[in-house]
């Protein structure tokens, strides 16, 4: 078989592989605590003029 040739037995086997999770009971999610901010800046009009004057130079 060439590489990047499809074969079917191979795709089961993987899908076997995917369907076997290991979940045991230390795989709790970890929960984050805090906040986020968002600055917004400057207007769009100054970030344009910002650009143009960037683009200009």
């Amino acid at each position: 078989m060439s590489m990047g040739a499809y074969d079917e037995d191979e795709h089961e086997r993987r899908e076997r592989k995917n369907n076997e999770v290991d979940l045991s009971e230390d795989d709790d999610r970890t929960v984050y605590h805090g906040e986020v901010e968002y600055d917004s800046g400057d207007s769009t009009e100054d970030l344009l003029d910002q650009f143009e004057q960037i683009k200009s130079s």
